[in-house]
């Protein structure tokens, strides 16, 4: 109870039904090993859907005069598994989330696509306790300070900008691999290496291909100094 009033602090907002935050906060190897309560990754699924149609409405509204190419890669920017993870950490959510004690002594509180995930099933508790106003109100606490930030969301189309540096080049070749498929289909994890030639110069993961790729671009911009 005290961790669940602390948390309500940070995240300024106070639940009605605190079951909805505890459910929130529950890792699946948590929920398995007890055996007792229910895992956050049903929440996380609606929390998913919260946080798209929040972004976009907002960044629908924001820019008017933007294509929907741009507006989908802000989006994708905004909602990829790094940045949530980000947002998570803001908030401390690691220390707060519920652990097996196998996923807690692997660093499971420090895993990016474990926050992310956290961060998806607190925006759905949010949603559920107080409906789409505060579920808005706190999404958009984190996205526009994020939009704020001249060098971040609006720049990070990062298969183009690696794509035009190797392109000064033309006897370098790059390429795309899906190298791990998991998870069910609603919620499918993929891992992606972007190839310099036969080199691995950067992996990325993410819920899409698309996202994975970028992520796997980012770090090979990372590793070429850019």
């Amino acid at each position: 109870m005290e961790n669940i009033e602390r948390l309500q602090k940070i995240i300024n907002y106070r639940f009605n039904d605190k079951s909805y935050l505890v459910t929130a906060l529950t890792h699946s190897s948590f929920a398995n090993e007890t055996k007792k309560t229910q895992s956050n990754e049903r929440l996380e699924f609606l929390g998913d859907a919260v946080l798209s149609i929040v972004v976009s409405e907002f960044l629908f509204t924001k820019y008017q005069n933007k294509s929907e190419g741009e507006l989908t890669r802000i989006r994708a920017s905004l909602v990829c598994e790094e940045m949530l993870s980000v947002f998570a950490t803001k908030i401390e959510l690691g220390s707060f989330i519920r652990f097996g004690k196998g996923e807690h002594n692997t660093g499971g509180n420090q895993r990016p696509s474990i926050l992310a995930d956290g961060f998806e099933a607190l925006i759905a508790a949010i949603f559920m306790d107080g409906g789409m106003e505060e579920a808005r109100k706190f999404v958009l606490g984190f996205v526009n300070g994020e939009l704020c930030n001249p060098h971040q969301a609006l720049n990070h189309d990062y298969k183009t900008s690696l794509q035009e540096i190797i392109q000064q080049n033309s006897e370098e070749r790059l390429q795309y691999v899906l190298v791990e498929e998991s998870g069910p289909d609603h919620d499918k994890r993929f891992k992606v290496e972007v190839h310099l030639n036969s080199n691995v110069i950067g992996t990325g993961g993410g819920k899409s291909k698309k996202e994975a790729e970028q992520q796997a671009a980012r770090e090979a911009l990372k590793w070429m100094g850019y």
